[in-house]
């Protein structure tokens, strides 16, 4: 077998002229480099392995479904260990089980549906959000789904964000991402001013009812299992652990 470095991001595993693995690094906007790797077989996999780590700096990331014991135990094998979990739920949409029927927001704020927010304070909120999670807890402990985007460049696209709003200014944000299994609560937050009155309730009750009203369900959503806030907030509305990820690191 021959492990063979073919591009700047990717390995292949070649035996008898043909390709048994392939390992691909991708680089996240906050800067980690992270590393899958398909391969028919466990000596494969340990080949590309042995290979990507010679060729790439620490630290290196990978992420994987706790429930996939072997791939697990296979990237610890190349010296990776567990460095964070997080949960993947099933959130039920009907207001009957939810019991988010009746969820208003505060009188002083608006819910503004999908696609109606203003592209330029909604950008301005999300700054002011990743801002203020910067300075607490760190993106890197966000989940794997919610990624950085500070530059310039950021471009948001309206109709994936429902919206708290004030007079003058946006203060909660709650963005769905449609994927073709289930659609996907990517992201819930409230500036920090305007936090415990209610806000984001009121933007899951708003999503949840109408993604009810289309026909779907359950949504989805991940939850770091350090977040006791969000796991309430999930749990208290009929939410059940469905999986969960494994972030493994190697330093």
């Amino acid at each position: 077998m021959s492990v063979t470095r073919v591009a700047e991001t990717q390995w292949h595993a070649v035996e008898d002229d043909l390709t048994v693995g392939r390992g691909h690094t991708s680089r996240r906007l906050d800067g980690r480099t992270f590393l899958s790797i398909d391969a028919w077989h466990g000596a494969a996999f340990d080949r590309l392995a042995e290979a990507m780590l010679a060729d790439l700096p620490r630290p290196l990331y990978t992420v994987v479904d706790e429930a996939d014991l072997d791939l697990a135990a296979q990237w610890r094998r190349a010296g990776f260990a567990t460095r964070r979990r997080e949960w993947e739920y099933a959130v039920p949409t009907d207001p009957e089980v939810t019991g988010l029927g009746s969820a208003l927001p505060p009188p002083d704020v608006t819910i503004v549906a999908a696609g109606g927010a203003q592209a330029g304070p909604l950008r301005a909120l999300d700054r002011a959000i990743r801002a203020e999670v910067e300075a607490t807890v760190g993106w890197q402990e966000m989940p794997a789904e919610v990624l950085p985007l500070l530059d310039e460049a950021t471009r948001l696209d309206p109709s994936k964000y429902v919206v708290a709003a004030r007079p003058g200014a946006y203060v909660g944000l709650l963005r769905v991402a449609h994927v073709p299994r289930r659609p996907r609560i990517g992201l819930v937050a409230v500036r920090s001013a305007q936090q415990r009155r209610g806000i984001a309730r009121a933007l899951l009750a708003h999503t949840l009812n109408a993604l009810h009203r289309c026909g779907t369900a359950t949504a989805s959503a991940e939850v770091h299992e350090s977040n006791a806030a969000a796991m309430a907030l999930f749990e208290g509305i009929g939410a059940r652990r469905a999986s969960s990820n494994l972030e493994l690191v190697l330093r």
